[in-house]
């Protein structure tokens, strides 16, 4: 798939790892570093922009590595980058550990994933069918 995508940043394209990655790392795009006290969150821009095909999302993800090591996670996660979104792409990133973050300019923050959807065409009905978990919710079905 081709996606059309504008760089503003001073860092090259979003690559993939490996041949079997299904997300590439986004880079904080930052004249001078930002740092995030515990609990505070921010907004750090990328200086991408993306055209998706229609049918397509943008998912916005954690960084595994930043989580277990420093407590840095993407707030709204995963995020979405809808196909009819021109702006540039920013992480919302919250620092969830008890010590300060520096971000600093290209810094990998985050992952993308492109994904096809559907959009639902809402049938409004009176039941539901009856399934086994009927409407069993969180933690419903045991501790084994």
């Amino acid at each position: 798939m081709k996606v059309k995508i504008i760089n503003k940043s001073h860092h090259q394209l979003p690559q993939y790892a490996t041949p079997q990655s299904a997300g590439v790392d986004l880079r904080a795009n930052l004249s001078e570093p930002v740092t995030l006290q515990p609990l505070q969150r921010a907004l750090i821009p990328t200086g991408l922009f993306i055209s998706l095909p229609v049918g397509y999302e943008a998912q916005v993800r954690p960084r595994s590595g930043l989580a277990i090591k420093k407590g840095i996670t993407v707030l709204n996660s995963p995020g979405t980058i809808d196909a009819d979104y021109r702006g540039e792409i920013c992480i919302i990133l919250v620092n969830l550990s008890n010590e300060p973050f520096v971000v600093n300019d290209g810094e990998r923050v985050a992952q993308m994933v492109i994904a096809r959807h559907e959009q639902a065409e809402w049938v409004e009905v009176e039941t539901l069918d009856e399934t086994e978990r009927g409407a069993g919710g969180f933690g419903h079905s045991g501790k084994d």
